[in-house]
């Protein structure tokens, strides 16, 4: 796998050792722009690679850096992810350069299988559990939403790279969580939520920002249904996820 050396000015020293990969989209027109963008100081962003859409690489800050592409962000009760994690930027429009029909940009089979050569290696360097490979939509759901809906993590975990959670095998009740609901069952889903890694508290109320991490697990594991409210299915994975992360199925 052939890397190409871009260097960016943006990063600084760690202050914990790596133990997360953090997958993004770059979200603007082109991955040109996008470099350039990473590479400016006064944009201050940046990430350790940059994968193209025909699967080339580039790395702009080496991995015993600390670059700044997570922004304020938790995961299993952890901030600070930027000195933390591995963080990878993946050449699509998403959501903010859908194509002209209003869908979101294919991630094309040449760039996905070089990100999984990519993350591989990775993982063969750092110690990095299944359960913290995340989406930045998973660490900020109040403010992103990248690698979306479209993004395969089914594919990447079939090559060993995170969490997929298999179906059908817990049976729970069929009745829906709701914005606006209390109770123990939202408290028990909170806790499920938390446990996995959302940055969310156990309060029993079906807030907003419960509206928001249950959408922004949806766009991971239920990517056909986001709708912010937890149905019967999006309890299911939640369950199941949870017992991936805990060992409690």
């Amino acid at each position: 796998m052939q890397v190409e050396q871009v260097a960016s000015p943006n990063f600084n020293d760690r202050k914990h050792p790596v133990d997360m990969l953090v997958l993004h989209y770059t979200g603007m027109e082109t991955g040109e722009a996008a470099l350039t963008r990473m590479c400016d100081p006064a944009a201050e962003v940046s990430a350790h690679y940059m994968v193209w859409e025909d699967g080339r690489i580039t790395q702009l800050v080496s991995e015993d850096q600390r670059a700044w592409h997570a922004g304020v962000s938790i995961w299993q009760g952890d901030t600070d992810l930027n000195s933390r994690s591995v963080g990878i930027e993946i050449v699509n429009g998403g959501h903010d350069v859908p194509l002209t029909d209003g869908t979101l940009p294919p991630y094309p089979d040449s760039q996905i299988e070089a990100l999984i050569a990519l993350c591989t290696g990775i993982l063969s360097r750092h110690t990095i559990p299944a359960s913290r490979i995340v989406a930045h939509s998973d660490i900020a759901p109040a403010r992103k939403t990248d690698p979306g809906e479209h993004f395969p993590w089914a594919r990447l975990a079939a090559a060993g790279i995170g969490l997929w959670p298999s179906s059908g095998i817990i049976s729970l009740d069929e009745s829906s969580l709701m914005p606006g609901d209390s109770g123990p069952a939202v408290n028990d889903l909170q806790n499920m939520l938390g446990a996995i890694g959302y940055g969310l508290e156990e309060t029993g109320h079906f807030d907003e920002t419960t509206r928001l991490v249950i959408s922004a697990f949806q766009r991971r594991y239920v990517p056909d249904q986001i709708t912010g409210a937890a149905d019967p299915v999006t309890q299911e994975r939640v369950a199941l996820v949870y017992g991936l992360c805990t060992g409690a199925v």
